[in-house]
């Protein structure tokens, strides 16, 4: 006779599970921001950026974006990228449409 699976016991499994992975993905994003020099741009500004990134259709940005990601992964040092080679894929850090809902500063 098989024994009875105890499926509260596996749903609590599961959802720790997936909350360590979300703990893990966001701590990994955070730990990116600051790796590539990120981390000196404001909430908005840096929010912005990656809503700019997100939208961005075109297939020539997107691969050179991936190229230049690769190139960092492979990178020994790891240094961030001086703000003089910043911004140099064409996408503007501060577009005028990427202000808040709420339109106040600094809202993170």
């Amino acid at each position: 006779m098989r024994k009875p699976r105890d499926f509260d016991a596996e749903l609590k499994a599961l959802g720790d599970k997936a909350r360590d992975l979300k703990s893990r993905k966001v701590q990994q994003l955070g730990e990116l921001v600051i790796a590539t020099g990120a981390d000196a741009l404001s909430a908005d500004e840096l929010a912005g950026a990656l809503i700019v990134l997100a939208e961005t259709k075109e297939a020539g940005k997107r691969e050179a974006w991936a190229k230049r990601g690769a190139a960092f992964f492979q990178s020994r040092t790891r240094r961030p990228i001086p703000a003089a080679e910043r911004h140099t894929s064409g996408a503007p850090a501060q577009p005028g449409g990427a202000q808040p809902a709420s339109g106040r500063k600094g809202a993170a």
